[in-house]
C-alpha cells in the first residue's frame, strides 16, 4: 500500500487499486485531482499495471465530488475557469488512458463524483449506491463534464431529465440506463471489480489499448472516420508478438502468454 495525502494506492495482480482517500465524503478539492494526474503519469509507464481500480475509502460514499469549501472561487472567474480546465483535462485522460480503468462505486457518487466514474471505462456500483448531479440544486451546472458525458451514456432524455431536477437514482437504475455495468451487493462490491480488473490485466496490453483508443476516438467522429481508427490499430496489432502468440495458443489448445510485444 503507497500513500499520497488524498488517495490509498495498492499494488496486486497487475491491478492497482486507488481509493479516494478524504473520509466521509471523499470530496475532489483541487489537490486531490492534482495527486490523481500523478498517480496516472506514473501508472501509465508501469509495466507491472495492467488495470485500474477507483474508488472510495470506506462504504458509504464514492465521493460526493468538489468540495464546497472551494466554491468561493466561482466568484473569480480566472481561477474557477482554470480548475475546470484542469479537471476537463484530467477527466479526459482517464477516458482516454492506454488500460482499462474500472470504476468500483462503493457508495453514493453524486456530482463530480458521478462525473469522475462515468469518465472511466467501466462501472460496478454497490447495491446500496446512489448515483446523481445535483448541481442545479444550488444554482450551478455540472462542471467536470457531465452535461456532456451523461446523454452519451444514457440518452438526451434520460440526462436531461436528471441534470434538470438534480434528482438522485439508485444504482439499479443506473444500471438500466447504462450509466453503470452492473449491481452487486455492497459486501461483494470490490471483490467483483477487482476480479474483473485482474482478468482484464492479464490480457494483452496492446489489443487492449487499441480497442480502448479505437472505441474512445471512434465517438468522436463520423462513422467512416472511426472505421479508419479501426483499421489502422488492427494493422498494428496484428503485427505484435502477442497477436502471434495469441492465433497460437488458440491451435494448440491452451492458454496464450501475453507479453506486451
Amino acid at each position: 500500500m503507497m500513500g499520497n495525502k488524498n488517495w490509498l494506492v495498492q499494488i496486486k495482480d497487475r491491478v492497482c487499486t486507488l481509493k479516494i482517500n478524504r473520509p466521509p465524503m471523499n470530496t475532489l478539492n483541487r489537490e486531490t485531482l492534482r495527486e490523481l494526474e500523478e498517480i496516472l503519469n506514473r501508472m501509465e509507464t508501469d509495466e507491472s499495471v495492467g488495470c485500474l481500480i477507483i474508488s472510495g475509502a470506506g462504504n458509504k460514499m464514492f465521493s460526493a465530488g468538489a468540495d464546497i469549501s472551494e466554491f468561493g472561487d466561482i466568484g473569480h472567474p480566472e481561477t474557477a475557469a482554470e480548475t475546470l480546465r484542469r479537471a476537463h483535462e484530467l477527466f479526459h485522460r482517464i477516458e482516454r488512458f492506454p488500460k482499462p480503468v474500472i470504476a468500483c462505486i462503493n457508495g453514493n457518487a453524486l456530482g463530480g463524483g458521478n462525473e469522475l466514474q462515468m469518465a472511466c471505462h467501466l462501472a460496478i456500483a454497490a447495491d446500496t449506491a446512489e448515483l446523481g448531479l445535483p448541481e442545479v440544486r444550488l444554482g450551478l451546472i455540472p462542471g467536470y463534464g457531465g452535461t456532456q458525458r451523461l446523454p452519451r451514456l444514457i440518452g438526451r432524455r434520460r440526462a436531461l431529465e436528471l441534470l434538470l431536477s438534480g434528482r438522485r437514482i439508485s444504482a439499479q437504475m443506473a444500471a438500466e440506463y447504462g450509466l453503470i455495468n452492473r449491481v452487486v451487493p455492497a459486501e461483494r462490491v470490490y471483490e467483483e471489480a477487482f476480479s474483473q480488473a485482474k482478468q482484464l490485466a492479464a490480457g494483452p496490453p496492446i489489443a487492449l489499448k487499441a480497442i480502448l483508443d479505437s472505441t474512445i476516438r471512434g465517438e468522436e467522429v463520423l462513422l467512416k472516420q472511426g472505421l479508419e481508427i479501426e483499421k489502422e490499430n488492427m494493422l498494428k496489432v496484428a503485427q505484435t508478438e502477442d497477436a502471434i502468440e495469441g492465433v497460437a495458443a488458440f491451435f494448440s489448445k491452451r492458454a496464450p502468454s501475453f507479453k506486451g510485444r
